[in-house]
């Protein structure tokens, strides 16, 4: 077995050829992976509604619809873009090579197939992806929101955390597939054109939260990482600051605590510790003359309330 793959990975092989099939078919069961096989794109993306395989082998020329766009179709669900797609043809020229990479293969292989050659590229790209994928995970698990752009602002991946405030400021928005409404994608593709790292602008639809979205810069190809902050709302603290006596931070803390936000939420939205927020709240307490968050926060909702 590949030492970077593992015993009974699911190996996707998608080839018209009987023959090619039962060969490659007897090659992954002797590395203890586990190949099942589909005759045709349309098989493999019938196939696809029920698992979702560690690295799919496609043949690129097949009757019906060839590899390159099944290939293409896979890219386009979200839960298949760290699947890696490696080609085999019997196409050398350039033509057909940049038309692998460019339906989403990472790799191609010539026929005949050379077994030990393919084995080491299967190898080399579900540990690529094991380690891009143990990335976004780790991403997830430390509560970062940020999304990640190609170079028109189309959204390729964001952290569940950012999903979910998306979707709190933009009606429509999935939180687990995100696609942005063509407005705020042309405004994370300025943000992109500026070319400026740590550049910030304000985004959010009519009447719903606003947030704030830095970039971060190029983190792979074609590929732009930004961080989303939720904005506190500056018309809202003021409004409060100038109402009850507050600092702008005791403000913006007070707004959060009427959202519904715990301590510890509310110092991660406003990267300050939880203690601090604490002590915020004890004088928002005694400036509004209040004694529990209930109650500030009714008092905050109705003076935000026309």
């Amino acid at each position: 077995m590949p030492k970077d793959a593992r015993h009974g990975d699911l190996i996707l092989l998608v080839d018209d050829s009987r023959d090619q099939i039962s060969m490659l078919t007897n090659a992954l069961e002797r590395e203890d992976l586990m190949p099942v096989a589909a005759s045709s794109g349309e098989a493999a993306l019938s196939m696809l509604d029920q698992v979702v395989p560690q690295l799919i082998v496609m043949d690129a020329i097949m009757p019906g619809m060839d590899g390159f766009e099944t290939c293409r179709q896979l890219k386009n669900e979200k839960r298949f873009a760290h699947v890696p797609v490696i080609f085999m043809t019997g196409l050398k020229d350039t033509e057909h090579v940049l038309k692998g990479f460019e339906a989403g293969g990472v790799d191609y292989v010539t026929k005949p197939v050379r077994l030990e050659e393919l084995m080491a590229r299967i190898r080399i790209h579900i540990a690529n992806a094991r380690v891009a994928m143990g990335a976004c995970s780790a991403l997830d698990v430390t509560g970062r929101y940020l999304i990640a752009t190609d170079v028109l602002g189309d959204a390729r991946w964001c952290t569940p955390q950012a999903g979910e405030l998306l979707s709190l400021s933009f009606p429509g928005v999935q939180a687990a597939d995100v696609e942005l409404p063509t407005g705020i994608a042309e405004q994370f593709r300025r943000l992109i054109a500026a070319g400026e790292v740590k550049r910030t602008d304000t985004i959010g639809a009519e009447a719903r939260p606003q947030m704030i979205v830095t970039y971060l810069g190029e983190s792979g190809p074609d590929e732009h990482l930004f961080s989303l902050t939720a904005d506190s709302g500056v018309s809202d603290a003021q409004m409060l600051s100038k109402a009850y006596g507050l600092t702008s931070r005791e403000a913006e803390v007070l707004i959060w605590i009427a959202r519904g936000k715990s301590n510890r939420e509310i110092s991660e939205i406003l990267l300050i510790s939880p203690r601090t927020v604490n002590k915020h709240l004890e004088r928002v307490f005694t400036k509004l003359g209040v004694e529990n968050r209930a109650a500030a926060a009714s008092t905050a909702l109705r003076a935000l309330t026309p």
